[in-house]
């Protein structure tokens, strides 16, 4: 099977801060990688699919609003119209409000703040790139 992937990147607004000290929510990150899993479903089937369930996630660090998420998917297994994916949300950059208001570091190693695999659906007679 050739490597299906998809990587997405963007920037944690004061809107995503949802708790005390900025923090954003951690459901903000299984959309991320429901988005992720869209892309990976239309790069594989040409369909958009549905999301059925994860089987595993876990929270490893805080995000706060500010920080730049990278968020990585990858189809590891295909069945008949199920396809088993996993997800990585790195923190790339975060702010310095120490240093001042608009000052932020680019990681030299990004920080893994969640990790999940699950399963998603794309029905027989929506699947196009077969």
């Amino acid at each position: 099977m050739e490597k299906i992937t998809s990587t997405i990147r963007l920037r944690m607004s004061a809107h995503d801060a949802h708790y005390g000290g900025n923090l954003v929510d951690g459901a903000r990150m299984l959309g991320l990688f429901g988005d992720v899993a869209t892309e990976l479903l239309i790069k594989c089937d040409g369909d958009e699919g549905l999301f059925k369930a994860y089987d595993s996630v876990e929270f490893m660090a805080p995000v706060h609003a500010g920080d730049y998420i990278e968020a990585y998917g990858e189809i590891t297994q295909i069945g008949n119209s199920s396809r088993k994916m996993v997800f990585e949300a790195r923190k790339v950059i975060t702010p310095r409000p120490d240093i001042n208001d608009s000052a932020c570091d680019v990681l030299e190693e990004p920080e893994i703040v969640c990790k999940a695999s699950g399963t998603c659906v794309v029905l027989k007679d929506r699947q196009r790139n077969k």
